[in-house]
């Protein structure tokens, strides 16, 4: 049961593993298969009467914690790239066009589907989903169940990757974002020179079919750009495990 709370607590708060599309008792066999294969590497020499005491408690809050924190560094990780599709949404006129995400289960702009799916499909291919569980189950070494790490370094995790979070949103959107500005300040000076022109007849379709030709023609650096935020979100993830270590 100790073993199992850090695991489901990843799985519940992490991206992927947290879409609405995997069914609850998928998500809880995973959970308790892998605390089985942890149990039988690590086992626990704690007495089972201490889960009833003050310092049973303290340790099943720590694992919660420790779980949940690190499902939520990926989570905000991968949320640069939602960001990102939001802003470009905005700045195309495509904020309209919005449906429900089957991630996360809201109503998110189409743009924003299509990247976050794309980083999704690439976390697979590159086997992020099997990296992340084996830092997971590493921390169990790193950090003993019994053990009682400091909580600052927790929110320390947190607060560097929402930091890290709004660069990548902006290092992917920037190109995209300005493009569409000089679009529309083409836009402007048309219209300006002949105010004859509807802006809305002719200047949204231009925009928005030049944010589909730009993102069709920058998908390969798209690419390489969400294969860098998933190793980035993996090295946080290790880097914040490490910290709790030595805290």
């Amino acid at each position: 049961f100790l073993t199992s709370i850090r695991l489901s607590a990843f799985i519940i708060a992490s991206p992927f593993f947290s879409a609405r599309f995997i069914m609850l008792r998928v998500r809880i066999i995973i959970a308790f298969v892998i605390s089985i294969i942890v149990f039988s590497i690590h086992p626990l020499e704690l007495d089972t009467k201490i889960l009833t005491s003050a310092y049973g408690i303290a340790i099943i809050f720590k694992e919660i914690a420790i779980g949940v924190t690190a499902g939520l560094i990926l989570s905000i990780m991968f949320s640069a790239v939602s960001l990102a599709g939001e802003k470009i949404a905005t700045s195309a006129g495509l904020s309209y066009a919005a449906q429900i995400d089957p991630v996360s289960g809201v109503q998110t702009p189409v743009v924003s589907q299509i990247l976050y799916l794309f980083l999704i499909m690439i976390f697979l291919t590159v086997d992020g989903h099997l990296i992340a569980l084996r830092i997971i189950i590493e921390s169990y070494q790193l950090i003993p169940i019994g053990t009682l790490p400091v909580p600052s370094a927790l929110i320390d995790g947190g607060m560097a990757a929402s930091g890290s979070m709004f660069l990548n949103a902006s290092v992917i959107m920037l190109p995209v974002v300005l493009v569409v500005l000089l679009i529309n300040v083409a836009i402007g000076i048309i219209t300006r020179s002949a105010p004859q022109l509807n802006l809305f007849s002719f200047g949204f379709p231009i925009t928005m079919l030049g944010t589909f030709i730009i993102l069709y023609f920058s998908i390969g650096n798209l690419g390489f750009a969400f294969s860098d935020l998933i190793d980035s979100s993996l090295d946080h993830l290790m880097t914040t495990i490490e910290s709790l270590k030595n805290g």
